[in-house]
């Protein structure tokens, strides 16, 4: 027998519909306010002349609030984790769906384990291991300070490995499975019908992996804040120091209430929400529309 939802089961069917319409309601209600309220706080930033968040210089005891070199350290931060995480995701998960040798049958078991224990490790927990381990490691081999650009984007790929290799797991699982009975008597491998004719139909489950990477990446703030080495301008080489957006919000709400600088930081909010706004409408219409069959 089906089982029941614990949230509604004991609430009759006809008045189940108008607690969920009035939860989705508050909900959007919750998020539409939110999103004023950043655009409202954010405006005085836009439009002040003597302290424009649109310049390439972070300098408060000078007169300058730009955050331009944070959003392009974020950017940069964001993308070079995907580049690095994406590649080990996808060779994880084709691995994992198509290992048959029952040799590795444990070792599939504990990289499966591992994958869902990374997902509950805090970050803080990446940051101090990272600090202490790595940090060292490229001081010595790559110069400079060791808090840079290369180390930062190494532990958030390490962070959004698990989220990726999960999404790609998920979306290609079920049409190698409706494929193998026919595929596998007619003499291909797991692994061939994987390769051959589920990834190049599986482009959507692919975006989708990648986009969610992406947008964790750009949200998390520990990882950079104590890696990355918090110097607000634009990195030419990976082993420089930089700043995200995140990184530069917890910094200055920790030393500053009020003022330009503070101010400021509502500019950086409205760029992040932007960002995540386009992730999420990227995923709506990978959801709703179908460019490559997902079924094989």
């Amino acid at each position: 027998m089906p089982r029941s939802n614990f949230l509604t089961e004991n609430i009759p069917q006809e008045t189940a519909g108008p607690w969920l319409w009035l939860g989705t309601v508050l909900a959007m209600l919750g998020v539409f306010c939110l999103c004023v309220m950043i655009v409202v706080a954010a405006l005085p930033a836009f439009f002040s002349h003597s302290h424009s968040p649109f310049e390439w210089v972070w300098q408060p005891n000078q007169g300058h609030f730009g955050i331009l070199p944070m959003c392009v350290g974020t950017l940069l931060l964001s993308f070079s984790s995907l580049a690095l995480g994406f590649p080990w995701a996808l060779a994880i998960a084709v691995w994992h769906l198509t290992e048959e040798a029952s040799a590795f049958a444990h070792a599939k078991t504990a990289v499966g384990a591992l994958i869902r224990f990374l997902t509950t490790i805090p970050t803080v927990v990446l940051s101090f291991a990272a600090v202490f381990l790595l940090t060292p490691f490229l001081r010595l081999h790559i110069g400079g300070t060791g808090f840079c650009l290369l180390g930062a984007s190494l532990m958030v790929s390490l962070l959004i490995l698990p989220t990726m290799i999960l999404v790609l797991e998920s979306g290609l699982k079920g049409k190698l499975e409706a494929l193998c009975p026919y595929g596998l008597a007619l003499g291909f491998s797991r692994y061939d019908l994987l390769r051959y004719c589920v990834l190049p139909q599986s482009v959507r489950t692919l975006t989708q992996a990648a986009v969610l990477g992406f947008g964790r990446a750009l949200g998390d703030t520990l990882l950079p804040l104590m890696l990355a080495g918090n110097a607000p301008h634009v990195p030419t080489r990976v082993n420089e120091s930089m700043r995200t957006l995140s990184a530069h919000m917890a910094l200055v709400t920790a030393n500053e209430v009020g003022g330009s600088a503070y101010n400021s930081l509502f500019a950086a909010g409205l760029f992040l929400l932007g960002t995540s706004v386009v992730v999420t409408l990227i995923l709506r219409r990978l959801a709703r529309t179908d460019t490559s069959p997902e079924r094989p």
